[in-house]
């Protein structure tokens, strides 16, 4: 029985729940803008590079996870994650071909897309809205890509060649 599969899933799983983890640790309130974006970061990272793996429905249920796992509105992550799934998978391939800097640009428009989905929600679901700095984690995510990127990229190569 062949289980390379099953090994190739792995560096996808651990990422996904590393990403959840780091999205949900408890970090100072004068730090809370500045987390970037790591389940949307990740997420753009397979779906980028293995679209048959990791789909829409991945995106949903993370999303959905990490509404259960922060106390947010159920479905709002779940949501936008979708939806910037739907987007990165329609241009994955033109993406891919792109310098690190171009596809950095790339990312940080999907990142305000889900964080516009998100200040949406919060605004529809009479929350207080937030100010300013909470479109600083975009741009932390704009500027964390590429080392994101170059990291999970070795981790991927590094899994592939012990298969």
């Amino acid at each position: 029985m062949d289980n390379r599969p099953a090994i190739a899933s792995y560096p996808v799983m651990t990422s996904l729940l590393l990403a959840l983890l780091f999205s949900i640790i408890v970090i100072p309130d004068w730090a809370t803008h500045l987390r970037p974006q790591f389940l949307a970061l990740v997420l753009i990272y397979w779906w980028l590079i293995t679209p048959e793996r990791v789909g829409i429905t991945t995106g949903w249920g993370t999303g959905l996870l990490l509404d259960v796992l922060s106390g947010n509105l159920l479905g709002a992550h779940a949501l936008s994650l979708s939806v910037i799934a739907f987007i990165t998978l329609n241009i994955y391939q033109r993406t891919r071909i792109f310098p690190l800097w171009q596809q950095s640009l790339v990312v940080f428009i999907l990142l305000l897309i889900e964080h516009t989905l998100q200040y949406w929600i919060i605004g529809i679901s009479s929350e207080v809205t937030p100010g300013l700095e909470y479109w600083l984690q975009p741009v932390v995510g704009l500027l964390l890509w590429p080392w994101l990127f170059i990291l999970m990229s070795e981790v991927q190569q590094r899994t592939q060649s012990n298969l």
